[in-house]
């Protein structure tokens, strides 16, 4: 499994609108991508304009059809608006252990 995850801050008073986009783009990747087995995002208790996205595929494979599917680039220019300059962090991992 190959875990994807996202840190970044949006600008104060877009949270709601970006809440919003982020639903939409979850239902997508569920449904045009195969690949998607899990997607979650989660807010900094101490302070509501940082998310962290986990998101969870089956390969390296699964990524790059993540990366090519239609609605990324739409939610790349979306989250645009949304996200401030220079606060995103992207890191592409190999999962190895889960508990739970």
């Amino acid at each position: 499994m190959i875990a994807l995850t996202v840190s970044l801050q949006v600008t104060p008073g877009c949270r709601d609108d970006f809440l919003a986009a982020i639903e939409a783009q979850a239902e997508r990747s569920f449904t045009d991508e195969p690949g998607c087995l899990y997607f979650d995002v989660v807010c900094d208790l101490s302070d509501d304009h940082h998310f962290v996205f986990h998101e969870l595929y089956e390969d390296e494979a699964a990524v790059e059809a993540h990366r090519a599917a239609p609605h990324f680039s739409v939610w790349r220019e979306a989250a645009a608006r949304y996200v401030v300059p220079g606060s995103q962090v992207n890191t592409l991992s190999r999962r190895l252990f889960h508990h739970s």
